[in-house]
């Protein structure tokens, strides 16, 4: 089946590229204007994650009590086709706060993902997140921060420098952790390792395989936890009875980086 590309795609803010989808049988996919895929959504399933690392994204949930995810703050940095924060919100049920520097992305993800409007526990900021993250209303109150910023050619995070990673950590609670979307293949990836180790800590740091596409999601701990793999296990099985999250499988191929 060809794929479908919308017929009119969003007009570009100056100096931002064009944002449009395409979809592949039950499956939306959002591009800024290449055939790079940015995120995506089952149609049956709007409020599912489709994409396997942004799963992945989630391991955050294998560190706190699936009891307490509801009282807790996510925030995402680069807010894509909305899976994360629509998950977060709509199925975790948490406060949820998206970063978004481009508005026709906001707007692409309304008219064609389904993430409902701003309440009283989702919010979505149109801002450069850099700058954003250091506003004082965010330090110390982010549980789990996630960070997927690339720009249209996919090519390297867009903020990648030890100074971003220790703004993040600043952000986060004593219990909370940021989930970071890399290239695991690229020669950027060892770079950036150092840069997060640097800002968190290398005792702080657990890292999953690459994917087949080539995404490793790397975790760091604003409070470094040792935490035993019969531990881990019984979070994962909790996790995927709680919300459908293949969390088992993710054992396989997640480890702590720790010396």
């Amino acid at each position: 089946m060809a794929a479908r590309r919308a017929a009119g795609a969003a007009r570009p803010e100056v100096g931002l590229p064009e944002v449009n989808f395409s979809d592949w049988g039950d499956t939306r996919y959002l591009h800024l204007g290449t055939e790079w895929v940015q995120g995506s959504m089952r149609l049956d399933a709007p409020d599912e994650i489709d994409l396997e690392y942004v799963q992945r994204m989630m391991a955050w949930l294998l560190f706190v009590e699936p009891a307490s995810v509801a009282k807790r703050h996510s925030m995402q940095l680069g807010l894509g086709a909305a899976a994360l924060t629509k998950f977060s919100r709509k199925r975790l049920r948490m406060r949820t706060t998206a970063i978004e520097l481009n508005p026709q992305v906001l707007a692409a993800c309304r008219g064609w993902f389904k993430l409902p409007a701003d309440d009283a526990k989702l919010q979505v900021v149109i801002a450069d997140a850099a700058q954003e993250i250091r506003e004082p209303r965010w330090q110390g109150s982010v549980d789990a921060l996630q960070v997927d910023l690339y720009d249209h050619e996919a090519a390297a995070p867009v903020l990648d420098s030890a100074q971003f990673y220790a703004d993040c950590r600043a952000v986060l609670t004593e219990e909370g952790c940021m989930t970071v979307n890399l290239f695991g293949r690229s020669s950027s990836f060892e770079r950036s390792l150092e840069k997060i180790a640097e800002a968190f800590g290398p005792e702080a740091l657990w890292a999953f395989k690459p994917t087949r596409e080539g995404n490793t999601v790397v975790l760091a701990q604003r409070t470094p936890q040792r935490v035993r793999r019969e531990k881990l296990a019984e979070q994962a099985q909790q996790i995927q009875t709680r919300w459908g999250l293949p969390a088992p499988k993710w054992l396989r191929v997640f480890k702590s980086l720790a010396p």
